[in-house]
């Protein structure tokens, strides 16, 4: 009795003592894990040096090891610092080079060069002329050169992505509206065209950079909305999150264009704001509630932009605007001649908006078939 009345009194102790010492633990854990917060927080928590992040590591190092004393190996990684070998590209396409960024090993003796080592991407990227970003993370991009050894300096496009516009596509098909839906679709942008009309009139350059504000968010709303789609259903989309993704990608490069040609003033851009929020959100529920009325109105809405881009040829033609140099983004992005002027710029924009309008109503035409989208292959590419 009285062992067994010993081993009660002593179970019962460490249990009493248990919450006791697990909050002394706790204490402790926490007072370490709060300096080295307050070491690392105004360095960590924003941008920093090669230089800083190494202090960082000697300052800290107290207090993580030995977890992080594993990672001071002679891999290539100094303390904290990581630095990474960009990842191979398979396949350069379009007679560009790439050129895989090579391992550096950061040593306490050249802090300087390590820093400047860390300069990373073109002047495109929004580094104009200053240094690369570095970071915990060492993720650094591949470094691209073109066919003529230049180095590709656009962040935003890569030259896989670029290609040369179909201009031989049809410009005046049609789709007739014939049913309730189709009607309203079309009644619809010719009713958004009277007010776009009146606020811009003949200043096509604004008017374009406009509608592109407008046009690239169906196929965006569409992609995505296809995406949650298929994850909801454990589904394939056939490839048309892509393609309508690729559509979105396209108009915003045309913004981007013609960005360099009209300068917004501050109220075009405040407008751009409003019915960006209008147009988003209804074109969100009407894709919701009938996917086949919202491609339709894309397809007409394409319709436009191609009357409004042949309105604008016939201004450049008559002298009333001038022609000037294709910005370099064009260029490269169409693999325009070196020579080229906004009215080449027009003419492919054009032929791009051209193929929206076919993939749009070839869409609309498969959910009018009863059929759902992933049933028809999806024309990836398709400019």
């Amino acid at each position: 009795k009285k062992k067994k009345k010993k081993r009660f009194l002593l179970l019962y102790s460490c249990i009493t003592c248990l919450p006791i010492s697990i909050t002394m633990m706790s204490r402790g854990g926490a007072k370490a894990a709060s300096s080295l917060l307050k070491a690392a927080r105004p360095r960590l928590f924003s941008t920093a040096t090669t230089s800083t992040i190494r202090s960082i590591s000697h300052e800290t190092s107290h207090l993580l090891r030995p977890a992080v004393a594993d990672l001071a190996s002679p891999s290539g990684m100094s303390g904290w610092i990581w630095t990474t070998r960009a990842p191979a590209m398979g396949g350069v396409r379009f007679a560009s080079t790439v050129t895989l960024g090579e391992k550096t090993t950061t040593t306490d003796a050249n802090p300087k060069k390590a820093e400047n080592e860390s300069s990373t991407g073109g002047d495109a990227g929004g580094n104009k002329g200053g240094k690369g970003i570095a970071s915990y993370w060492g993720v650094e991009p591949s470094k691209i050169t073109k066919e003529d050894g230049t180095e590709w300096k656009w962040n935003c496009f890569r030259p896989w992505e670029t290609y040369k516009a179909d201009l031989t596509i049809d410009l005046s098909k049609h789709h007739v509206p014939t049913t309730f839906l189709d009607r309203l679709a079309y009644w619809t942008v010719k009713s958004l065209r009277w007010p776009t009309d009146l606020f811009f009139q003949r200043r096509y350059g604004c008017r374009a950079m406009m509608l592109e504000t407008v046009a690239a968010v169906p196929g965006m709303v569409g992609g995505m909305l296809l995406h949650c789609k298929s994850l909801r259903r454990f589904e394939q989309s056939g490839g048309w999150i892509k393609a309508l993704l690729e559509e979105a990608e396209n108009e915003r490069m045309h913004l981007m264009t013609f960005m360099e040609v009209a300068k917004p003033k501050w109220y075009e851009r405040a407008l751009v704001i409003t019915v960006q929020g209008v147009f988003f959100n209804a074109y969100f529920l009407g894709y919701l509630i009938s996917p086949k009325f919202a491609h339709r109105m894309v397809g007409y809405l394409e319709e436009e932009a191609i009357h409004s881009y042949t309105e604008f040829l016939k201004e450049l033609d008559k002298g009333n605007i001038e022609n000037v140099p294709a910005p370099a983004i064009a260029i490269d992005y169409w693999r325009l001649p070196a020579d080229a002027t906004l009215r080449d710029v027009v003419m492919v924009v054009r032929a791009d908006e051209a193929h929206h309008r076919d993939v749009n109503h070839f869409a609309s035409d498969i959910h009018y078939q009863g059929r759902e989208l992933k049933e028809a292959p999806a024309p990836i590419g398709y400019h």
